[in-house]
Order: structure tokens, then C-alpha cells, then sequence
């Protein structure tokens, strides 16, 4: 036998050992997502919520890592709003908290330096969505007369898929 196909054997050999392993054979972690038939009725609650009470909103969901899912501007929205509210979601998402926490944050200690991370916004509006203790997405609503009424709508929209965030 040659010491070529002798080093090859041995190599693949070592490759067959590895893959059959239980190492090799680990599953990988199962991860909840939100899909987009729920972040659609997400967004359309909120944006909903709003409209009912007179005001002319932007709402974005974001998913797990971030990324728009659903953008919608409303009629009458200011131009400013669809951009405010992806930030408003994305700073949720990030922190895993509502965005007025983070807001607060800043107020109580401005050297945190957290405005300054792209993307992030520090203004009330976004709710995290969570399906039990994970954070699959985010919720977040501009153009109220107020974030605590943007939050509001937000959380108006999570209320209506709340029983498959369980």
C-alpha cells in the first residue's frame, strides 16, 4: 500500500470517526420566530389603535435579529415617522425592552453613549414582542402626539396575537 493512499485511509478514517460521534450528531437550538402572518396583524392592530383615536402613524416590526418585517406608513403620516418607527423597533429589539426604557436610561445617565449606536433611537414608542421569556421581534409606532400613545398602539397590536405569544 502506497503512503499516499495509507495518509488518505487514515484521514478519512478519522472524518468517519467524527461524523458518527455524538458531537457531530448534536442538534442544533430550536428558536421561535415571528412569522409574518402574526407581524402583519401586528402592524395592522397598531396602526388600527391609532387611527381610532384620531392620529396618523407609521408602524415597523421587526424580527429577531433586527430586520424590517412589516413597514407600513399610514395615510397622513409625516415622511419622519416610517424612519422613527424602524428605529423605535430596532432599539426595542436590541435592548429587549420597551424603547421609553431606554429613553429613561439615557435621561438618568447620558454618558451611557447608547444614542450613538446606529440604528438606535431613545424615544417611548417600540414594545418587544416575546413568546414566553424570548424576544422574537419588535413593535414600534411614530407620529402620536406622544410617545406613550405611540406605545399604546404598539401594544395594541401585540394584544392581537397575544394568545400565540404564549
Amino acid at each position: 500500500m502506497s503512503k499516499f493512499f495509507a495518509r488518505n485511509l487514515a484521514l478519512l478514517s478519522l472524518g468517519v470517526a467524527f461524523i458518527a460521534s455524538p458531537a457531530a450528531r448534536a442538534e442544533l437550538p430550536a428558536h421561535k420566530f415571528l412569522p409574518l402572518t402574526a407581524a402583519l396583524a401586528v402592524a395592522q392592530g397598531a396602526h388600527d389603535a391609532c387611527v381610532a383615536q384620531g392620529y396618523r402613524v407609521s408602524v415597523t416590526i421587526v424580527g429577531a435579529e433586527g430586520q424590517a418585517l412589516v413597514s407600513l406608513r399610514g395615510d397622513g403620516a409625516s415622511p419622519h415617522t416610517l424612519e422613527n418607527s424602524q428605529r423605535k423597533a430596532y432599539t426595542s429589539r436590541t435592548f429587549r425592552a420597551p424603547s421609553g426604557d431606554i429613553a429613561q436610561r439615557v435621561k438618568d445617565n447620558p454618558s451611557l453613549g447608547l444614542v450613538h449606536l446606529s440604528g438606535v433611537i431613545a424615544i417611548a414608542g417600540a414594545l418587544p414582542i416575546k413568546a414566553g421569556e424570548e424576544t422574537i421581534g419588535a413593535v414600534g409606532v411614530s407620529g402620536a402626539p406622544g410617545g406613550d400613545k405611540d406605545e399604546a398602539c404598539a401594544k395594541a397590536g401585540i394584544d392581537k396575537i397575544a394568545d400565540q405569544l404564549k
